[in-house]
């Protein structure tokens, strides 16, 4: 095995780990999605060279696949006159838009806690505990805000590689 393919295959298993470790996915959804961000920048791949690459049944990795579309980790698209599905992972700007729905469930809770900390807080532990959660509210304010204008970017890039691929299809057609 060269070492850009070695590379490739550690930087999948990094991915896999990640994947599984922070994300609770199994094992081999956690690879299925490694390989999407590492190979499929250029063309999606298919199921059959999924199954191929990962060596799992057709089962395993059709069950994967449906789990990671069904997050929202991944989409597919068709091509004219091909029954195959190409598979690719969402947009950053898609996946990063369902941490702004984490963070404004998390800033209802928090202001309600704060609310009620406001009303009831009589020892110095509810005292510190209504500054806590004041501190946090202002850090996911923060965080929200840093993660729209990175939204935002993410959704500059993708139009503009979206224009160019247009372009390229157009020239050579």
């Amino acid at each position: 095995m060269d070492e850009d393919k070695r590379e490739k295959e550690e930087i999948i298993e990094l991915f896999g780990v990640h994947f599984e470790t922070h994300y609770n996915l199994p094992p081999l959804a956690s690879r299925i999605l490694g390989t999407l961000i590492i190979d499929s920048c250029k063309a999606g791949i298919t199921f059959e060279e999924l199954t191929e690459r990962t060596g799992a049944s057709k089962s395993s990795v059709s069950t994967s696949l449906n789990l990671l579309l069904k997050m929202g980790k991944i989409v597919y698209y068709t091509v004219p006159c091909d029954r195959r599905k190409y598979f690719k992972p969402s947009p950053l700007s898609e996946r990063f838009s369902s941490y702004i729905k984490m963070i404004d469930f998390e800033k209802k809770i928090v202001e309600r806690m704060i609310a009620y900390r406001k009303k009831t807080a009589e020892c110095p532990a509810e005292q510190c505990n209504l500054k806590t959660a004041t501190a946090y509210k202002e850090h996911l304010l923060e965080i929200e805000q840093l993660m729209i204008k990175t939204i935002e970017m993410f959704k500059k890039t993708e139009t503009d590689i979206d224009n160019n691929n247009n372009n390229h299809n157009k020239h050579n057609n």
